[in-house]
């Protein structure tokens, strides 16, 4: 993989009509070192856009303005902030006219987690997701899945705040854009740039049983979590139709040869829906499953979408599912909702402004 500047000046340059950074620094006769306040500006310092990068010379800021040269991939369609003031929530466009989401949390002190997109759409289909039901559009770069992070830092920066956490929960499942997404790891991560910790980086999949396993060798402290949501194989096919191509068991077998691996701690999604997967028995189904010692179940009230037929549970329900798993041993968290009076929850908001895209089968 390319070191990070280099990743993020290929994929400017592109965007401004060259072939690669290389063509895109002869071509303004560009040495190393501008390269760098190029890069040094738009991922650490955080400006707005090129008139404020000062230490370049004024005729060439203007020159790569007119070719299009420009900091940001993901143009703001709609912001929302919640009445609590905690979430904002943004639609980007992209340059082809796709559009994704991105969300930030600012949690009580100093914790700010910002929930990115890797995709325009997702392949994968599961029945209580507004993006899934929407269908697969296109994959995003590495660029484009930084820049989401990049908007709500420059927002921040206004305020002398940062970024604390980011997770790829957004739009789209990552591992099935899984080179783009580790650039953009690479890409939040560079001490040169954004230098925001592999351990404050969170990513999810539905699971998708060969990337885990290739994820599990990369040997870096990412977070890893696993949108389970049904403990069996019945009821998770049925709202996952990922599961009809790698079982619960498989998935359960690559995450635990991963901890092997990594010795690091797995969190497993599981949101809870109205007599779908929320009885008892699915906890105690449930319980089983979570036997290694680095297993953290987070349990997640159901944000319900515009057209949606599946019914999140009700509050006592999910205690009592919490309780039944805590009697059994299992370490677990209700997940406080946020921003639900802005259509927070993965692809409310663009349901409510675009026309669905298509489908696609993930077999």
């Amino acid at each position: 993989m390319l070191a990070a500047r280099d990743l993020w000046i290929d994929e400017k340059a592109r965007r401004a009509g060259h072939a690669d950074g290389a063509a895109f620094a002869v071509a303004h006769g560009l040495k190393n070192y501008r390269l760098d306040q190029l890069y040094r500006a738009a991922t650490k310092e955080l400006v707005a856009g090129l008139d404020d990068v000062t230490t370049l010379p004024k005729e060439l800021r203007a020159t790569l303005d007119l070719e299009g040269f420009a900091f940001d991939s993901v143009t703001p369609v709609v912001v929302q902030k919640s009445g609590d003031k905690q979430t904002t929530k943004g639609l980007f466009r992209l340059h082809d006219g796709n559009e994704i989401e991105a969300v930030l949390m600012e949690h009580h002190g100093e914790r700010n987690t910002v929930c990115i997109s890797s995709q325009s759409g997702c392949a994968y289909a599961c029945a209580f997701c507004s993006t899934g039901q929407a269908g697969f559009t296109r994959h995003l770069n590495s660029v484009e899945i930084f820049d989401q992070a990049r908007y709500f830092a420059v927002q921040l920066a206004k305020q002398g705040r940062k970024i604390t956490n980011i997770v790829f929960m957004g739009m789209g499942e990552p591992f099935h854009n899984y080179d783009a997404v580790m650039g953009a790891v690479a890409l939040l991560n560079d001490p040169k740039g954004l230098g925001l910790g592999h351990r404050h980086i969170t990513i999810s999949t539905v699971g998708l049983v060969p990337q885990i396993e290739r994820f599990a060798d990369e040997g870096i402290q990412v977070n890893l979590a696993i949108s389970l949501h049904a403990p069996t194989d019945a009821t998770r096919s049925s709202i996952m139709p990922v599961n009809r191509k790698w079982s619960t068991e498989e998935l359960m077998a690559a995450v635990e040869s991963y901890v092997k691996k990594s010795k690091r701690k797995v969190f497993f999604e599981y949101v809870m829906l109205e007599g779908i997967n929320d009885s008892d028995q699915h906890a105690r189904d449930l319980a089983p499953l979570m036997k290694g010692p680095l297993y953290h179940v987070n349990l997640i009230p159901y944000n319900s979408t515009p057209d949606a037929v599946i019914k999140g549970s009700s509050q006592e329900r999910i205690w009592a599912f919490a309780q039944v798993l805590e009697r059994m041993g299992v370490l677990c968290t209700v997940r406080t909702p946020m921003g639900r009076d802005i259509a927070a929850a993965c692809g409310q908001l663009r349901a409510e402004t675009q026309p669905k895209a298509h489908k696609a089968s993930v077999a």
